[in-house]
């Protein structure tokens, strides 16, 4: 059976749509259904044709879409959506970097277009982020900086206020941890 993208985008949807109406935690359906489907999907990539990439941005949208459809917190979405995503593609060290980046990336992509709260999408990727960090090898700075990258970068294409309205978020403290973030996505008045 040949699974295609949009048929990826509709599971995650769905299963997050009939977990959470069931009375779950949107969290950790998100990461449960996330996991679940970017790993199956991930073991038959060469049989479907479909990229690592090409799956986390199909999973983080139909996560984003389940939650905006049952009216879920789109923060707590965003950070099973990074734990889910880790843990389906079972990527450590600097690859893990590279994929948390790019699935912040396109769950701020998806959180526009459903037009939810880009704050609350942002700091949920960074809280999942660091929570994923021990066991993906890396340290907590550093993977609440990939999400926060990955979140500027997807902000910064959808608009002057919305990457504004990220960067507010992502340069709190965030679990405890700060995220460094790089150029040019410091404010006018940072070094």
């Amino acid at each position: 059976m040949k699974t295609t993208q949009p048929g990826m985008m509709e599971t995650v949807k769905n299963g997050i749509v009939t977990s959470v109406k069931g009375g779950g935690d949107i969290a950790k359906v998100t990461a449960d259904t996330v996991g679940s489907t970017l790993s199956t999907t991930l073991k038959d990539a060469s049989k479907v044709g479909t990229s690592a990439t090409e799956a986390i941005g199909h999973v983080a949208g139909g996560a984003i879409q389940g939650a905006a459809e049952v009216g879920a917190h789109l923060g707590h979405a965003a950070k099973g959506t990074v734990v889910g995503v880790l843990r389906g593609t079972k990527h450590v060290g600097s690859e893990a970097i590279d994929t948390i980046g790019h699935t912040a990336g396109a769950v701020i992509h998806h959180t526009a277009a459903v037009g939810g709260k880009l704050e609350h999408a942002a700091t949920g990727l960074v809280e999942g982020a660091i929570q994923s960090a021990k066991g993906i090898g890396v340290s907590a700075e550093d993977a609440a900086s990939a999400a926060a990258h990955g979140a500027l970068k997807a902000a910064e294409k959808v608009s002057s206020t919305a990457l504004d309205t990220v960067r507010n978020a992502v340069t709190q403290s965030i679990s405890g941890v700060k995220a460094v973030l790089k150029e040019p996505f410091k404010g006018k008045g940072e070094k």
